[in-house]
């Protein structure tokens, strides 16, 4: 796209490159060695959430250096900046998980604030660890400027022993060494080899999962979210990125003609396909909140119900992101909904075409497992389920994906702990026992603050032989690699007086995640008795950004979102 053009008097830039009043703003652009030329084109941000935290970030600034040769390419200047992310995978277990959820409001913020304050005309964001993949499509939607998703791409599955495996597996060998059944020395290999490359974690965890939304709601390029991230092949989709939202400028096609209620419920459609993380159920609200829509988790739960589940990905199922994409990719898993009624295929995409112009070219592949025809599925309801009843009023979510049937309901006495760590220790040293439901509390997103994964307790329980023996709820959230009877977004959270908060131990709690409810035997009266009694559990967050993030985070069925949103807004930022 030849950037003379595009009329530049409509877009952000104009108010840092043109005319008089601003030559002190150019000559800072100058003094960075842009040319005159350069200084007249869109200006693009490169926006990537690089750091040396985790391999989930590691090569995003090598592959935004080819998204930079792609806009110049096509006659834009390209403005790399960076933003925060926090790994899980680092946070996990720790009072560091309370900053992961909160980390994707700061990305999403941050990227606004970058853009607003340096009036860039377009954005390019590249995102590769759980929460900084929607923080990085909440600021696209949010600011309404033409963008384009990059995700980093995941890791290469280890080897141990001839036997592929994911860092699933090194957290639940926690839970085998605390009973005997692993060595010091087996460890010791296993955290070895579990992670061989840069990427973020391989399986359909949360990672994988919103990577797999990018492409089904619409915002990255087709087959760019699944290609592992040492393929050199996305330097070529990275270019590909950078060239293409210099078009999206010329053609001024933005998120929110791309981010609808349909491309929503694509998005959730193809979560629920692929057996994907219960994180999208808060993120796929957040996006949503951006663009004004109103899409809450019952929303996203009343898609799961009536999707197949066709991918057979881990942790429920056989293979990972890599192997989706070397048998087709995230096309194929969304050619075969498309074709059987479960996709809108007349949304409209970064590519400028539909969902449905992308994959007219896509061919079934008979000689592939990985992914089932949506008419003959592994099962035929969805991978994840929404519930409801009077232990969450306001819904709670679980995966079901790889259980069987007469695993879907549970019914046990509560065995209550407030805050994880007393669950972690309880499990370490084997403290509870078969059929009870474990009850985590006070981890919501207020209450933790910051609403953290339970992956720690849950992967231990499973070393232990203990998965499918005990049920667990929770305020807080589960993480994509979390396996078993495990439900998440119980909401009201406790913090807030909700159910979950009266409880108390011996109290039997109902589970069925086939008819969709998640009740405790107790009568109303009871209840209201109990939360006549209840007073709010202090906190030690009395200061500093959770502090910030525990007086505007809203609850976990419409996101866990901390502003008023697109339904608020009287202009865009791309509109200013």
């Amino acid at each position: 796209m030849d950037a003379r053009l595009i009329d530049k008097s409509k877009l952000p830039s104009r108010h840092v490159t043109e005319g008089p009043a601003r030559a002190p703003h150019r000559s800072y652009l100058y003094a960075m060695g842009l040319t005159k030329e350069q200084i007249g084109q869109p200006l693009v941000g490169v926006a990537t959430c690089w750091n040396e935290a985790a391999p989930c970030n590691i090569s995003l600034m090598r592959q935004a250096q080819a998204v930079k040769k792609g806009v110049a390419a096509a006659r834009g200047t390209p403005r790399e900046f960076c933003t925060i992310t926090v790994t899980d995978g680092i946070a996990m277990g720790h009072q560091g998980m309370k900053s992961s959820l909160p980390s994707r409001e700061v990305i999403a913020d941050s990227v606004e604030l970058t853009m607003r304050g340096h009036s860039y005309d377009a954005l390019v964001g590249m995102a590769g660890c759980d929460k900084s993949l929607p923080g990085m499509m909440m600021a696209m939607v949010r600011l309404n400027v033409p963008s384009i998703f990059i995700y980093g791409g995941s890791i290469l599955p280890g080897s141990f022993r001839g036997r592929p495996v994911t860092v699933q597996d090194l957290f639940e060998a926690v839970g085998k060494h605390s009973v005997g059944e692993m060595s010091d020395e087996d460890l010791t290999e296993l955290e070895q080899v579990a992670c061989p490359s840069a990427g973020a974690c391989g399986a359909q965890f949360t990672a994988n999962t919103m990577a797999t939304v990018s492409e089904a709601i619409g915002l990255a390029l087709p087959y760019s979210a699944g290609a592992p991230a040492p393929y050199e092949i996305r330097d070529r989709f990275c270019a590909s990125a950078g060239e293409m939202v210099m078009e999206l400028i010329a053609k001024n096609i933005r998120p929110r003609d791309i981010v609808t209620r349909k491309a929503l419920e694509n998005a959730a459609t193809v979560v629920a396909a692929s057996g994907g993380s219960t994180n999208a159920a808060l993120h796929l609200p957040a996006i949503a909140h951006e663009a004004g829509i109103k899409f809450d988790l019952f929303d996203v739960a009343e898609i799961f119900k009536r999707t197949p589940y066709v991918a057979d990905l881990k942790p429920g199922g056989r293979y990972v992101a890599k192997d989706m994409f070397e048998v087709g990719g995230i096309p194929l898993l969304m050619k075969t909904l498309l074709d059987h009624g479960y996709m809108h295929g007349d949304c409209m995409t970064a590519t400028g075409r539909t969902i449905a112009e992308n994959l007219a070219s896509v061919q079934w592949n008979d000689d592939q497992d990985v992914i089932y025809p949506a008419n003959r599925p592994i099962t035929p309801t969805g991978g994840v389920v929404g519930l409801k009843g009077n232990l969450a009023p306001e819904g709670a979510i679980v995966k079901v994906a790889g259980m069987p049937l007469e695993k879907q309901t549970f019914r046990g006495p509560a065995r209550v702990f407030d805050g994880e760590e007393a669950c972690f220790d309880a499990v370490t040293h084997r403290q509870y026992n078969e059929g009870e439901v474990l009850v985590i509390r006070y981890e919501g997103p207020r209450g933790g603050p910051g609403m953290r994964e339970m992956l720690s307790t849950t992967a231990a329980l499973y070393g232990q032989g203990m998965g499918d023996k005990v049920a667990l709820i929770t305020d807080g959230r589960f993480s994509g690699a979390t396996r078993g009877f495990c439900i998440g977004h119980v909401g009201p959270e406790a913090a807030v007086g909700g159910p979950i908060g009266l409880i108390q131990d011996g109290d039997i709690i109902v589970l069925d995640a086939i008819k969709g409810t998640i009740d405790v035997e107790l009568s109303d009266e009871e209840l209201t008795r109990r939360r006549a009694e209840w007073s709010p559990r202090e906190t030690t967050s009395t200061s500093g950004y959770l502090w910030k993030y525990a007086q505007t985070v809203g609850p976990a069925r419409d996101g866990a979102v901390t502003h008023p949103g697109g339904a608020a807004e009287k202009e865009t930022y791309a509109d200013v």
